[in-house]
């Protein structure tokens, strides 16, 4: 199995298989990824109700379950993924992602272990992720008041320059921490690659949709001050 990035473990279960970091080979089992352990608490906003608070070993942490929105959820199926190998599981890809910004100096979240449920030989797969807890952690679409428009602008910059298109860049997938340190979150089917300013363009402007269906004419204002921003003031 092959379990990225390098360094991690690769561990196999009844059903499924999970990676961590090394440093947690020992000590992690496949009750990390279970939204049923008994310290998980649910994510107040965002994550589809399928986000959760847990801590442990791990530290503080959001464990959230893969699922599916719009069309394809109403007809069922919600966390099921058609199955194309080990190195296409939407957890695993998310965690490369995250690796590679945080290689590359950006504000997102530690990667702390990826799983997948695939009973059988059946053609679909459900996953999850575990990923480190940010202190103190507010998103952006609640303190539009205080939130500063060019720290904002640095960091989704940063991510481009990086090489990683987001693919639902919104009000609630951009924290600030507790000393105002703009984070960005939630990588599922982000692109590594090069990205053109046409790319850049559309995730800017996903936010600014998301801004106005959050806050209305404050978030299209707020938007007006972020986009005079780019390039980074």
């Amino acid at each position: 199995m092959n379990c990225t990035p390098p360094g991690w473990a690769a561990h196999r279960f009844p059903g499924g298989a999970f990676c961590v970091p090394a440093r947690f080979a020992g000590q992690a089992d496949a009750g990390w990824f279970d939204a049923h352990r008994p310290d998980a608490a649910p994510v107040g906003e965002g994550g589809r109700q399928a986000a959760w608070f847990v801590d442990g070993v791990h530290g503080p942490a959001v464990l959230r379950h893969y699922r599916r929105g719009g069309l394809r959820a109403r007809l069922g199926g919600r966390e099921s993924y058609l199955w194309l190998g080990a190195s296409r599981v939407r957890a695993y890809a998310e965690v490369r992602v995250l690796d590679h910004l945080r290689r590359a100096g950006l504000r997102v979240p530690e990667p702390l272990g990826a799983a997948y449920w695939r009973p059988g030989a059946s053609p679909f797969y459900r996953n999850a992720i575990l990923i480190a807890r940010i202190a103190g952690a507010q998103a952006l679409a609640g303190r539009l008041d205080r939130a500063d428009p060019a720290a904002v602008a640095q960091a989704i910059a940063a991510m481009h320059a990086a090489g990683v298109w987001h693919a639902d860049l919104n009000a609630y997938n951009i924290l600030f921490d507790a000393d105002d340190q703009v984070w960005l979150i939630d990588f599922d089917r982000a692109r590594l690659g090069v990205v053109s300013p046409g790319q850049a363009e559309k995730n800017r402007l996903r936010l600014r949709r998301s801004l106005v269906k959050v806050a209305g004419a404050r978030g299209a204002q707020w938007w007006d001050a972020l986009s005079r921003c780019f390039p980074p003031c």
